[in-house]
């Protein structure tokens, strides 16, 4: 997994992010202030590890979630969660309804289908939720030159539904259409020239909501990580998109 070669400059933190990516550390990036204002702790999804997801749930604490770039939803034919309820609406009319609410802070939902890994026991430990995550990451990665009926394939040997690990899908326009975690991190992924899945969970703090982005900045700095905010990584892909 080399790092992709631009000569556009970035900034040396969103360098640093997609090296730590590569090596299989954790990055941590806060959205925004008029957005979730959550800080989400990333991995890149194929170096997961049982002691990755751990650290997701002990030290973050929100829902562990793998996201796949939009290219990567459409060469797999995945549906979003939103259109299963809709397309189930004519049995179950209660389900149009909800597909249809409006997030308070976005536009559109990303969230997609759940998975296990057909090795999987329940899928709901550390070990299994690795090797769906792990399998998921390699599945992205090979899915760039893989033909669709192939890579689809190969998802329905891999993968049963509904599972533990819930997927969500980039944008479409990427950044220039919706700036949440899932699009944040798949950019960086993007420019370090990595596959383009990474997994992400929300670091919660004690009093009930989201760990306040200062917090979330000490603990990064306490541990050596990266911490991004989303217009630093939002400038820094525009200006390496063109």
């Amino acid at each position: 997994m080399a790092l992709a070669t631009a000569a556009r400059s970035r900034p040396l933190e969103v360098d640093r992010a997609g090296r730590s990516l590569a090596a299989g550390e954790p990055v941590l990036i806060y959205d925004a202030a008029d957005r979730e204002g959550e800080t989400d702790l990333v991995f890149l999804s194929e170096l997961a590890t049982p002691e990755l997801i751990r650290l997701q749930r002990r030290d973050a604490g929100g829902l562990i979630c793998t996201a796949l770039s939009e290219e990567t939803r459409a060469r797999l034919g995945l549906p979003f969660q939103s259109e299963l309820l809709l397309g189930a609406s004519e049995r179950y009319p209660i389900l149009a309804g909800l597909a249809q609410q409006r997030l308070r802070y976005d536009h559109r939902s990303a969230f997609g289908i759940t998975v296990n890994h057909r090795s999987n026991f329940t899928g709901v430990p550390d070990n299994d939720r690795a090797v769906t995550i792990q399998a998921l990451g390699a599945l992205a990665r090979d899915a760039r030159t893989t033909a669709p009926e192939a890579i689809r394939a190969r998802f329905v040997a891999e993968f049963t539904s509904p599972g533990h690990v819930p997927l969500l899908y980039s944008a479409p326009g990427l950044l220039a259409e919706r700036k949440g975690h899932t699009e944040l991190a798949i950019s960086i992924a993007r420019m370090a020239g990595l596959s383009e899945s990474v997994t992400v969970c929300e670091m919660l703090g004690d009093s009930g909501g989201p760990r306040s982005p200062e917090a979330a900045r000490r603990y990064a700095a306490e541990h050596g990580w990266v911490f991004l905010e989303g217009r630093t990584i939002a400038e820094a892909y525009f200006e390496w998109s063109g």
